[in-house]
Formats: structure tokens, sequence, C-alpha cells
């Protein structure tokens, strides 16, 4: 017979036991608040026997890498101490209803005026591996960017085996000239700036450059053991190859999501993409080349030489003279597409590839390159670009403030589905009546419908493989091919099952991409080529997200230290 004590007593320590419960419970969720302070700032920094000022974070080219974990808030203090307006993005990261903190300047803030500060505050919900982060004005991102590192929940694991260690590798560009005033000349010259000198393997050139021996990157490894490389392309203007001598890779992740594994002696990586690979120190200690030279299939000239780093073996000395690896040729158009092709979601019960089956609503932008008069320019005309003949135009206040204060005359909601005529987009090459209309046009879409986008290039002046960057999304690349895209066909050959899910993708040269996307997240959010170059001329658009029923489904009021225009 079980007597008052005995209850008592089973009941408190069921109580005590539903305590601990709930108290490991709290500690499994609990999310971290991550604080962070860049100081943007001026240095002298030397590259190439050529010392220049150059815009930094905190001193350090490339800047600090911002780690954090899925479900944490971050907080990051950005004061500008640079004689330039500026806005940094979180490239990848959805910013929820947040747009406030997504970064791209006239987009959805104000730039940070020099002598100001403004912290972007967001939370990092259901997305977890490799982004970065980048200034989002002018060029200024030639040197202000660094990497993201979110690590999965705690004692979440990684769907692969779990790696020794880990590593992040930020390719970039350099120019032994201000590279503010080399697009000013460009400009006013209507013509394209002048190239990078070097290509840069987290800074530094390596040593097939001259004065470069001190600027080269090592990373120290051991045989037997297994190594996570964080690979960011923060180039401004091309795609990448990249290769280890001697060494595989195997892909396992690519813009923060999980993909099926694949093997593979090099990959390509488009300016915002990034790419999670894991390497095995498993051949004959001593030092091997790590390499990156652009990938560009059609006549345009680039910085085609070769940056390097060293993948160093323990206890090997430093005389020993690494082996350079076999990269694709520069043209290896074949070695780009098939590439692609081997990129699939992991589309596992825990990483699920949520494809949106039924589409609500189909856009097809074409890509245009182009002319604009220009009274100053050497020919009377400077290089454009456009999407269906629209060429952006830039306002000078916030777009998204203009959207949430509902501030008439900023921007139209205009933007034309398909282009405004149907020729054939990747024929002869196109030289008449290039010009194109101007505004700031956006494309308004209702709350949580599904869209299909089909990003067309075409043959006005030149086809070029152009990455496209989706702010506040990831999308699902379910299509591409070479020609013209053929609604009546084409959809037939889509991946609905796995398809890479990603923030920017390549459109191949004289190709097309097919992407879908939920339309879940409210607010003004940026659509652009990553290509800093066209970007500049115009090759860019923005989506007006309506907000949703719910109090959570619309765009949350600004935070109070806003910076202002």
């Amino acid at each position: 017979m079980m007597t008052n004590r005995t209850f008592i007593f089973g009941k408190s320590v069921f109580i005590i036991c539903i305590f601990m419960f709930v108290s490991l419970l709290s500690l499994e969720v609990k999310a971290d608040t991550k604080k962070y302070q860049f100081n943007v700032e001026v240095k002298n920094v030397s590259r190439l026997c050529h010392a220049k000022p150059i815009v930094t974070v905190n001193g350090r080219f490339p800047g600090p890498t911002v780690y954090a974990r899925e479900g944490d808030r971050v907080l990051i203090n950005v004061s500008n101490h640079a004689q330039y307006n500026m806005s940094i993005h979180w490239h990848g990261l959805k910013q929820y209803a947040n747009g406030w903190a997504d970064g791209p300047a006239y987009i959805t803030q104000c730039p940070i005026q020099t002598g100001n500060s403004y912290v972007y505050d967001f939370n990092i919900t259901g997305q977890r591996g490799t982004l970065w982060w980048h200034a989002h004005i002018l060029w200024l991102r030639a040197t202000v960017y660094g990497a993201i590192v979110i690590l999965p929940k705690q004692s979440v694991p990684f769907p692969f085996p779990r790696p020794d260690a880990e590593q992040v590798i930020v390719f970039g560009e350099w120019w032994h000239a201000d590279v503010e005033e080399v697009v000013k000349q460009g400009n006013a010259l209507g013509l394209p700036p002048n190239m990078s000198d070097a290509h840069t393997i987290n800074g530094k050139p390596g040593p097939l450059f001259p004065c470069s021996e001190k600027h080269t990157f090592a990373m120290e490894v051991e045989q037997g053991k297994k190594y996570l490389l964080r690979i960011v392309n923060a180039a401004l203007n091309d795609e990448l190859f990249f290769a280890i001598a001697g060494h595989n890779m195997t892909v396992v992740e690519i813009d923060a999501v999980y993909t099926k594994p694949f093997t593979t002696n090099a990959l390509l990586i488009a300016p915002g993409q990034t790419t999670n690979v894991i390497v095995s120190a498993s051949q004959t200690p001593g030092r091997y080349f790590m390499a990156v030279r652009p990938f560009q299939d059609v006549p345009i000239p680039v910085d085609n030489k070769t940056a390097t780093a060293i993948f160093q073996y323990k206890n090997i000395p430093t005389t020993v003279i690494p082996t350079l690896p076999v990269l694709p040729l520069p043209n290896n158009t074949n070695f780009a597409l098939s590439y692609n092709q081997k990129l699939r979601s992991l589309n596992t019960p825990n990483f699920p590839a949520n494809v949106p089956l039924k589409v609500d609503r189909n856009l097809f932008f074409t890509i245009g390159l182009g002319k604009s008069d220009c009274a100053t320019c050497l020919n009377g005309t400077r290089l454009s670009a456009s999407l269906n003949n629209i060429t952006f135009v830039m306002p000078e206040t916030g777009l998204l403030q203009a959207h949430y204060f509902n501030m008439k005359g900023v921007f139209k909601t205009d933007f034309p589905d398909k282009p405004p005529t149907t020729f054939n987009y990747t024929g002869a090459p196109l030289t008449a009546n290039l010009f194109t209309s101007k505004g700031t046009r956006l494309s308004k879409i209702v709350f949580n419908s599904t869209v299909e986008l089909v990003i067309q290039d075409t043959n006005l002046l030149s086809v070029e493989s152009h990455p496209f960057h989706l702010h506040g999304f990831n999308f699902f690349v379910v299509g591409t091919g070479i020609g013209n895209f053929d609604p009546s066909k084409d959809p037939a050959k889509y991946n609905l099952v796995d398809p890479p899910e990603r923030n920017t993708v390549g459109v191949p040269t004289g190709g097309w991409v097919a992407i879908r996307f939920r339309a879940d997240n409210p607010g003004v959010w940026f659509f652009h080529c990553h290509l800093e170059l066209h970007t500049g001329w115009g090759l860019k658009t923005a989506f007006v997200v309506e907000d949703g029923p719910g109090k959570d489904q619309v765009v949350r009021p600004p935070p109070k230290d806003l910076p202002s225009c």
C-alpha cells in the first residue's frame, strides 16, 4: 500500500525529472547571440611589388570570418571610417521579413555614411554551411569581403564523415591601381575598366607572381587525415576553375546546401558561389599547389594568370618545389557543363528538396548587352546591360523604405514578365538596335506564390556566361541548356526530384537556366548578375514580395539606426 510520503516522494522525483528534461531541452535549443565589430578602414597593403591603400574590415584583407551556429542571432556593428559610403551584404542569408539586414545599397538601405555606424541584426534560421559577406556598393567588394561559417546545431552531425579539420579558402582579385578610379576611368570612356592584375587565394597571389614568396597562402596537412575546404569565389568578374595537384575533391555542399557527394579532380565556381569539398591527405607527403584560374569561353579579355597556394604536408621542408595541378583549359565549356550537371541536392528526410511542382507565375528574362547615349564617351555611347530590354536605374533612396512607407515616385512595379520582342536569342550576333529603355522597374510577386524564372542569354553584341544572384531566397535549378529555351519541349526534361538548391546560378554562355522558388519572404529583394561589371551597366532588377496574412509574414519595422540617404 502506497503511503502519502511515498506518493509525495515519487511525485517530487517525477517533477525533478521533468524539470531536468525541460532544462536539457532548453540547453539543446538555446540559441546564442554572436556579436562582431566591423571597422571599415583604409590600410596600406602590398602585393606584386606594389603598395597601395585599400578599404578593409578591421585592417584585414580578406576580412574576418563570421562564425555562428544555426539558430543563432548575429549582431554586427559596422563602423565606417573610410572615405566611401558603405553597405555590407550577408550573401545567401535569407533574412526572413528582415530586408533591413540584407545590405545592398539603395535596395534595402541607404549606405552607411563616413563616420557613422549601423548594426546588422539577423537570425540564422534553417541554414548551415558556408556563405560569405561583401561590400554592396560601387566596386568596394574588390577588397571588402570575408567568409561566413554556419555550424550545424549542437549534436547535429554533418551528413558525411566528419573531417579531421577544416579551412576557409576565399578567391579574390588584386589591382595595382585604385579600383574605384579604374571604374571611373572606364565609365568616363564608355568602355570596360581594366581587368585585375592577379587573382588571389586568401588575399595572396602565390609564388608564380613577382614579390609573392611571402604572399603565398599555405595549408599544413597530415597524411591520412581528411580536410573540409570551405571555398568562396569573391572575385568581381571571373568564374574560376580550382584544383589541387595530385588530389581529388569530394563535393558535399554548394551555397550552404548539402549535395549528393561526388568526386572530381577540379571544380568550377562562379562569383558569389560557395562550395565545400572533402580532401584526403592520402598522397606521398610533399608540397602540392592549389591553383585557380578563370573559365572564359568567349573571346573577352580576362586576367588569365594562375594564382596558387600550397597544400603542405607536415614535416616537409619548404625548399621542396610544389607540383602544379592540371586545370581545365580556360575555354573548356564541356567540363563546365558536365561539372554543373553533377550537382544534386541531398534530398533526404533530414535535408529534403522541397521543389515547387505547381507554378503560379512564369517569368522569362532575357540578358542583353547593349549601348546607351553618352556625350562624353569615346564613341558617343557607353556599354550598358539589360533584362527584358530594361537597363535598371538605381534609385536615390532605399527601395525597401519606399515600399514599406509607401513612398511615391521611387519605383514602378511594371517590370515585364517576358521581353518586349521575341527573336532568335542565341543566333547570329545582333548589333543593330542595341539601345535599351531605362527605369527603376520591379516585379511584384504575391506572397507564398511559386515562381518559375527562365533566364535566357542572348547574342546581343556577344553571348557570355552570367552568374545571377537572388537575395532573400534559395532557389532550385530545375533545368539548363544551350541555345534558345523551348517552352514546349524543355520543361519535360526538368529535374524536379533532386535539383541543386542555391542562391547564385551561372547562366551558360549562349544558353538558359530555369529556376523555381516559393515567394514566402516579404520585402524587396535584389536580383542581379554577380559580375560587378555587368551589374554596374544595369543588369539587375528587384522583386517586391507582398506581405502575407500572418502577423509574422509581414516586413518587420525598420531599426532605429537605419542609415538615411
